[in-house]
């Protein structure tokens, strides 16, 4: 009963989980974390701070944010209501894919998470009026470790589905990447 498939992403140790609800004439159950179901990614998953987040508007960005070692976090994340297109960028230094992005969309009826590992930016936007985001962290957000990528940056060409609206000024404040980004060590 809710079990989870885990299926690799093209950014190494990024996952693509689905969930298998279970379903009768009360409603629904769905199992939104399994440690058990996740050890063949990360054995020993513990995840310190959960938030959720509530986003009005469609076409509003949140992101691209992340944080750096020694305070690197994964992520699970999940759309609880309504439907994000969310994205993954691979800032590790070493990474064959580095600078590369991967997104899905992730909807409250489409029983999809995604695993985002330590060493990438994430961040989404909505694709209907409102959306619920709910995010387990593996670390505690730690504002002096906190980075972000703008998400217009032309080194990433990020293909977002609508014309972007409503960014914080801290994300419209990101600067582009530069020549002398050499990514991160996690």
């Amino acid at each position: 009963m809710g079990g989870m498939k885990l299926s690799a992403t093209p950014l190494a140790g990024m996952y693509e989980i689905r969930t298998s609800p279970f379903s009768d004439a009360r409603g629904r159950f769905t199992r939104l974390f399994c440690e058990q179901a996740l050890a063949p990614i990360r054995p020993n998953l513990h995840f310190t701070q959960i938030n959720l987040s509530e986003t009005r508007g469609i076409g509003t960005v949140r992101g691209l944010h992340y944080q750096i070692p020694p305070v690197g976090e994964a992520k699970m994340v999940r759309c609880v209501r309504g439907c994000i297109f969310d994205v993954a960028v691979d800032l590790r230094a070493d990474s064959p894919t580095f600078l590369h992005w991967h997104a899905l969309e992730l909807a409250g009826d489409n029983d999809k998470a995604v695993f985002i590992p330590e060493g990438f930016a994430h961040g989404f936007q909505t694709l209907t009026e409102e959306a619920d985001v709910l995010y387990l962290h593996t670390a505690p957000w730690t504002p002096a470790y906190e980075r972000g990528l703008r998400h217009d940056d032309p080194r990433l060409s990020i293909a977002w589905p609508k014309p972007a609206m409503n960014l914080s000024g801290r994300d419209r404040g990101y600067a582009p990447i530069d020549a002398t980004f050499a990514g991160l060590r996690t």
